[in-house]
């Protein structure tokens, strides 16, 4: 099931954040804030130059923590360093 960028996308992403995060996925966050506009933008987005920075980041709820946490979360392939491993 494929997620979309929308509020009802948002619960569900807030519901299944407290399952683990796949064990596929590799990489690291590139700082583009981009994961911080679903579904709209977060107003605890800081931006510097080109980076994006949270404000809260100590205490940022959990599905900004595992953002994404399955390949069906990843709404942002084009600009996300994160990627999920094909079995």
């Amino acid at each position: 099931m494929s997620l979309k960028n929308n509020y009802f996308a948002k619960i569900v992403r807030t519901i299944t954040s407290f399952l683990p995060v796949s064990k596929a996925r590799r990489g690291q966050c590139q700082n583009c804030g981009k994961c911080c506009h679903l579904p709209k933008r977060c107003l605890f987005l800081k931006t510097k130059g080109d980076k994006s920075y949270c404000s809260i980041y100590k205490i940022r709820p959990l599905n900004c923590r595992k953002y994404p946490r399955a390949k069906s979360e990843l709404l942002t392939p084009d600009t996300c360093g994160y990627h999920f491993e094909e079995k």
